[in-house]
């Protein structure tokens, strides 16, 4: 088994240098004791680009090293016999060797999502509200957490709320701005693609901490429910 070695940049200017004195391809791939098609293939590159430096291969990184290579090279060797079919299968026990250190576990398949909303004060907080089926809609948003829960809070503190919603898309529909215009409820301007700046979102981040560190992980969307209303109901 042979391995390819490329021309470095130097040998390539010499050999160049010789073709440019006038010397014969055949001449120089002699003197170089180089084969006559890369010498030729080299002038030819050089006429073209007008450079004599090797150009990076595009083709698919190799897939063993150096140290692999002469691995493979000594097997065969003590293995004359053996055919290039039967030599991979020989060194696959070497390569496919399997510890601790090697293994990365990966959950393919997560066991369950819901989506849930709450609303948070300087000294209050909604309860956790759960949709429990489907997604949110406008309607959804309105029958589910404006009229029964932010109505509520805008009674309680007056003329001063300032209700703070994200960019989601049911958030943002003519009947939702209707809804807020009717019980008087005024809505902070949000930056577009910036949930990050709502406050909400480090209480999230708590929450989702908080799940994730109990004793026994939720299996389903009713054990996540209960883990998720019994950790919200913890926060301070």
């Amino acid at each position: 088994m042979s391995s390819r070695h490329h021309i470095d940049d130097f040998m390539r200017g010499r050999i160049i240098g010789k073709i440019e004195e006038g010397r014969k391809i055949t001449v120089v791939a002699r003197e170089f004791d180089i084969a006559h098609s890369v010498v030729s293939r080299l002038w030819k590159s050089f006429k073209t680009a007008g450079m004599c430096s090797r150009r990076h291969g595009g083709g698919r990184v190799r897939s063993t090293t150096p140290a692999e290579d002469r691995y493979i090279v000594l097997s065969a060797k003590r293995n004359r016999r053996s055919t290039a079919q039967q030599t991979p299968t020989d060194l696959a026990p070497e390569w496919y060797c399997l510890s601790s250190e090697n293994i990365h576990e990966k959950d393919r398949y997560p066991t369950c999502s819901i989506m849930v909303w709450a609303g948070i004060m300087i000294n209050g907080r909604t309860r956790l509200h759960v949709v429990a089926y489907g997604t949110m809609t406008s309607q959804r948003y309105i029958d589910e957490v404006l009229l029964p829960q932010v109505r509520l809070f805008r009674g309680a503190v007056g003329d001063k709320f300032v209700f703070i919603d994200g960019n989601a898309t049911c958030h943002r529909t003519l009947a939702v701005q209707d809804c807020l215009d009717s019980e008087g409820i005024q809505r902070l301007v949000w930056p577009a693609r910036s949930p990050d700046l709502n406050p909400i979102e480090n209480v999230w981040d708590a929450l989702g901490r908080q799940v994730a560190g109990r004793n026994y992980s939720p299996t389903n969307k009713n054990t996540l429910i209960r883990a998720l209303t019994e950790e919200w109901d913890k926060l301070p």
